[in-house]
């Protein structure tokens, strides 16, 4: 099985082996090395773990060696719990605060670092899930709908406004199109058709600014069954709306090439959206500040191990025909390290984001990378694969 073939390719690496060889493989080509991590003393690794810290996140593949205990945590044991996004912000920001390391919203710990002062947590630069958000804009096609502008005076359905990949999905609009938050009607649906795998919408994903047209929609109905009966013209949000799974002839993508749209945009701007985060409860890193580094380093070694087994035995086990193909044309077009972490590595899109959420008047004021991510992790970085952004 995976968990085998992964155990079988790196096993016995610890994290302490990982820092000592200063170059690791990265899917056969070039290299991903760790810089900025603080040293390490001896006995403390992964192998001889002192107090058990609890995780919480999703299982992506490029953090399934953390989540099944393959990568560990310099001087830690770790008790993973995969948890949904909306799940995760709410128990960070209103609610028992017990998870030591969660992946978080980006944009709902903006929201709450800018405007409510929240620093029980502090913020790493490893980004555990990245989406392009041209594919997330879905139509009814018997509006006359063919391109972003002709969405200008018409009503929207979302399942949370303040999102982020709602907040993404409108500044790219306002800056590739023309078409501001105001130029629309914006309709919450009572219902978000995601809750099953995403968990419930926290609050500061439900903000809602001045200035711009907002509209509750009716009881009982998701942001899928309001295209579904018409009555919205298009629905922005990060989960496919049902209807447009299930075939019904009247919803699609206002992208047809959404695969296309996007890489032009990353061609052209160089930025690569990214929708979460990891945060770490303030009072565990005030107490041992090497634990920045060493959850910086646990995430890359994970998502480093991802990338050697897509570049080696995934091609065989994966159903997709041309998986090998795709790989090689994403690291053609966007690099080796291609799911990069680190905060300076990923300036633009940070300061994209920050700048969208201060125009659509949802931060108070414009973060800075600086200021919002722990002052220790700023200088931690994976390099050896850099591409150079447009």
């Amino acid at each position: 099985d995976e968990k085998r073939v992964d155990h079988d390719m790196d096993a016995g690496l610890t994290r302490r082996d990982f820092m000592k060889t200063a170059a690791l493989t990265v899917g056969g080509a070039g290299a991903l090395s760790l810089t900025g991590c603080a040293g390490e003393e001896e006995g403390s690794t992964a192998d001889s773990p002192g107090q058990t810290l609890s995780f919480a996140g999703y299982r992506f593949d490029r953090t399934r060696a953390l989540v099944d205990g393959q990568v560990g945590v310099d001087g830690y044991g770790v008790e993973f719990t995969e948890m949904g996004i909306g799940d995760s912000n709410t128990h960070v920001f209103s609610g028992p605060q017990t998870l030591d390391v969660v992946e978080i919203g980006l944009h709902p710990y903006m929201l709450a670092f800018a405007n409510d002062g929240f620093r029980d947590y502090v913020l790493l630069p490893i980004f555990p899930l990245r989406l392009f958000r041209h594919k997330s804009v879905f139509i009814r096609n018997d509006r006359g709908i063919e391109r972003p502008e002709d969405l200008k005076g018409r009503k929207v359905a979302t399942a949370g406004y303040s999102s982020t990949s709602l907040t993404w999905i409108r500044g790219i609009f306002q800056d590739e199109y023309g078409v501001a938050p105001g130029d629309l009607t914006w309709v919450i649906s009572n219902k978000d058709s995601s809750a099953a795998t995403a968990g419930k919408v926290s609050a500061q994903e439900s903000i809602l600014p001045d200035g711009v047209t907002i509209e509750q929609g009716p009881t009982g109905k998701d942001e899928s069954d309001l295209l579904e009966a018409g009555d919205v013209d298009a629905v922005f949000h990060a989960a496919e709306p049902k209807g447009f799974v299930q075939g019904h002839p009247k919803i699609a993508r206002l992208f047809p090439d959404s695969r296309a749209t996007e890489q032009d945009f990353f061609a052209r701007t160089g930025v690569f959206p990214i929708m979460h985060a990891v945060a770490a409860r303030r009072e565990l890193v005030d107490r041992d500040p090497s634990l920045v580094a060493a959850v910086f380093a646990a995430y890359s070694e994970s998502k480093r191990r991802a990338y050697a087994h897509m570049a080696g035995v995934a091609g065989l086990m994966d159903t997709l025909p041309w998986y090998g193909q795709e790989l090689a044309a994403t690291k053609a077009l966007m690099g080796e390290n291609f799911y990069s972490y680190g905060a300076e590595a990923n300036r633009k899109p940070l300061e994209a984001l920050f700048r969208y959420s201060h125009e659509q008047g949802l931060c108070s004021r414009k973060l800075t990378v600086e200021e919002i991510f722990e002052p220790s992790s700023l200088s931690l970085a994976e390099q050896g694969s850099e591409r150079v952004s447009p």
